[in-house]
Order: structure tokens, then sequence, then C-alpha cells
């Protein structure tokens, strides 16, 4: 009897952006990707073209929809679920800025959390209950292929972490670069990493 064929989610980061590169938290301000993010995207290309996909979505900012453009991939659908965070007051601020501003050396987002700006802000638990409506309708689909999901770093650190059934700030341990390809799939029913934070270089 043959063994069954281990399917994955396959998770894409966008390729660089300006504020990607400057450590800028990017949540709703809807930036593009650079040269250098669109060469990123192109280098997966190869590695995605061999893989048997049964569905691909992206998050519908341009930086993830062209980053599965230049990457290959087809029929993509737009899952307004992948957003990424919205942090709020903290929208294109550094870690450092943010910091300084609240007067606490170890603020932390994943920890301490977003204030209100020109948008509300979501907390973490927030961004966890909706790409949770992303994993009840794509996890099925791995029996029969695998799955794409092009979103953002923190969307997609959050998701892992609900996907490995543990705290959404789990997170935070889950380094995440841009242009990055990282697989989760199932071990003796388990869910697992396969792959993390792959980079392809030239």
């Amino acid at each position: 009897m043959s063994q069954p064929v281990e399917h994955s989610l396959v998770l894409i980061r966008h390729g660089q952006t300006e504020w990607s590169r400057t450590g800028q938290h990017t949540g709703t301000t809807d930036m593009p990707l650079l040269p250098d993010g669109e060469a990123d995207a192109r280098r997966m290309a190869d590695f995605l073209a061999d893989m048997n996909f049964v569905g691909a979505f992206s998050s519908p900012m341009q930086r993830a929809v062209r980053t599965a453009e230049l990457a290959g991939l087809r029929d993509v659908e737009i899952a307004p679920e992948l957003r990424e965070w919205d942090y709020g007051g903290y929208e294109g601020m550094t870690t450092p800025q943010i910091r300084e501003q609240v007067g606490d050396p170890t603020w932390e987002v994943f920890k301490d959390g977003v204030v209100p700006g020109k948008t509300p802000g979501e907390s973490v638990w927030d961004v966890a209950a909706r790409v949770s409506h992303v994993l009840a309708k794509v996890t099925p689909m791995i029996d029969e292929g695998n799955v794409a999901l092009v979103a953002h770093g923190h969307s997609l650190r959050i998701l892992a972490s609900v996907f490995l059934q543990m705290s959404p700030r789990f997170g935070a341990r889950l380094l995440l670069g841009a242009g990055s390809i990282s697989m989760l799939g199932f071990h003796h029913g388990q869910p697992t990493i396969q792959v993390w934070n792959h980079q392809i270089k030239d």
C-alpha cells in the first residue's frame, strides 16, 4: 500500500517594499514592490513551478498581488482576510520609534498591541480570527494538492501560529523575511512546519 502524498500550505511573503526595507510597520498603506522586491518574486517562480497547486490566494494589497503574479501563480483568488495587521496609530513607524514614543524599551507588537490612529487598529486576536477563516477554507484543500497563500509578515506569522495550534502571540518567535517561502503541513496528523523562511538567492 502506497503512502499518502503529503501536500502543503505554501506561505509566500511579498517581496521587498520601501517600508519593509526600513522596518516601518506597513498595514493599511498600499506600498508597491521595490525593483529588488520584484526580483524577489521572480526568483520564486522556478521553485514554485513544479508544485501541484490546487488553489492560490492573495491579500488584496498590491505588494502581495504583484508578488503572486511575478511568482507565476495562476488563478489567484483575492482573500481580504489575508491583509496585513492594521497597526492603527503605529502605521509607518519603526519599533524603535514606537518604543521611544510609549516610553517602553521592551514594547513589541505581539505583546503590547497597537493604538488607534487614522484607522482603529487591530489586536493580535482580531488578526487571528480573520486568518482562521482562511485556514478553515484552505486546509481541507491540501488533501488534493498544495495551496499558496501570498500575504504579509505579521499576518502569515499569526496564520502559522493558528495552524500549529499555538497562541497567536507565538508568531513573535517566527521570523519571516520579505520574499520568503514557508511550508506548513501535517505529519502523522499533527500540524507541522515543513520549511520556514526560505530565501531564494541568485
